[in-house]
């Protein structure tokens, strides 16, 4: 079929349908998108549901599939960047040339913050408008 044939050239390919004839497709394609009205033989064949019948949805779902990609690896260096600055810091390297630790209860405290911030900026998907 089309689908294969364009993966087979390496294309990665995306289906959308909403009938017994596209179940197929939906199912071999690398990302498949039902239309929630659909028949049940496609929405089970299918990645992705779309809860309503305009097509413009699709480009919303890309798009929000987008930013949320973008908010993970934005979540990932945040953490990451804070974490290798931070166990060091709690671990004690500042001591021997400051004279200054960190008492457990405040490493705890900046791990703790570590994972609300990633939360909370995960969060903010939640005002996501196409």
């Amino acid at each position: 079929g089309v689908v294969t044939g364009l993966q087979s050239i390496g294309k990665v390919v995306a289906m959308v349908g909403d009938g017994i004839n596209d179940s197929p497709a939906l199912a071999a394609a690398d990302v498949g998108m039902a239309i929630g009205s659909g028949t049940d033989i496609a929405v089970e064949a299918a990645d992705y549901v779309l809860m309503r019948d305009d097509l413009e949805h699709v480009l919303v779902a890309l798009d929000l599939s987008r930013k949320t990609f973008r908010r993970i690896q934005w979540n990932f260096v945040w953490a990451m960047g804070y974490n290798v600055v931070m166990i060091p810091i709690a671990a004690g390297t500042l001591y021997p040339f400051f004279r200054v630790q960190m008492p457990p209860w405040v490493a705890g405290g900046c791990m703790v913050f570590s994972s609300v911030s990633v939360v909370l900026s995960s969060l903010f998907l939640r005002w996501y408008r196409p």
